[in-house]
C-alpha cells in the first residue's frame, strides 16, 4: 500500500491531481465546509475552480500543497499570495482541506507546516485567514500559534445557503523588513 506523501503542485502538475482535488472539494462541500461553495456543487463547478486556481499557479499568485496517495488527494492548503508592493510580506492560507475519511491523522498540521516553511523561505512573514467562528477550525488554528483578530458577522453563506460569521486570524511567522 502507498504511503502518502506530501508534495507541492507547480501548475504544470495540477492535471495529475485534479479528478483527487475535485473529489476532495466535494467532499469537504458535502460534509458542511463553508469554502466558498454551496450544498449543489457538482463536479463541472468544482473542476471549473481547479481551473482557476491552475492559473493562478502559473501566474504566480498562489501556491498549493497536496497530501497524496498516487492520485487520490487526502488533504491540501492554498497559500494566496499579495503581489501588491505594500503587501509581499504577507500570504492568505486558504481552503486548507482534510478528507473525512483521513482526519484526525495529523494531515492538516503537516500541510500547514509545508506552507509556513515555504512562507518563511520566499520572505512572507505574515500570514493570514478567515474561518467559520466557532467551528473546530479555530480550536486547530490557535494549536498552531494563530491569534484571532475579530470577527464579522453573517460574512458568509455555509453549504446550506445560512450566513454565518467569520472569524479571521493571523501569524507572524518571521520578521521582514
Amino acid at each position: 500500500m502507498n504511503t502518502a506523501q506530501l508534495h507541492r503542485v507547480p501548475h504544470e502538475g495540477l492535471a495529475y491531481y485534479r479528478d483527487g482535488l475535485v473529489a476532495l472539494l466535494l467532499d469537504a462541500v458535502h460534509q458542511g465546509a463553508s469554502v466558498g461553495f454551496l450544498a449543489d456543487i457538482d463536479e463541472q463547478q468544482a473542476k471549473a475552480y481547479f481551473d482557476e486556481v491552475k492559473a493562478k499557479l502559473a501566474g504566480g499568485e498562489q501556491l498549493l500543497w497536496v497530501i497524496a496517495q498516487g492520485q487520490e488527494v487526502l488533504g491540501s492548503v492554498q497559500l494566496g499570495l499579495c503581489l501588491k508592493p505594500n503587501g509581499l510580506n504577507r500570504g492568505e492560507v486558504q481552503k486548507l482541506l482534510v478528507h473525512s475519511d483521513a482526519r484526525r491523522r495529523g494531515l492538516g498540521q503537516q500541510l500547514m507546516n509545508a506552507l509556513e516553511a515555504e512562507a518563511r523561505r520566499i520572505g512572507r512573514g505574515m500570514l493570514f485567514l478567515d474561518t467559520e467562528a466557532g467551528s473546530g477550525a479555530e480550536a486547530f488554528y490557535r494549536t498552531l500559534g494563530y491569534s484571532k483578530a475579530g470577527e464579522i458577522p453573517d460574512y458568509a453563506c455555509g453549504p446550506g445557503g445560512v450566513y454565518r460569521a467569520t472569524a479571521l486570524y493571523f501569524k507572524v511567522i518571521a520578521k521582514v523588513s
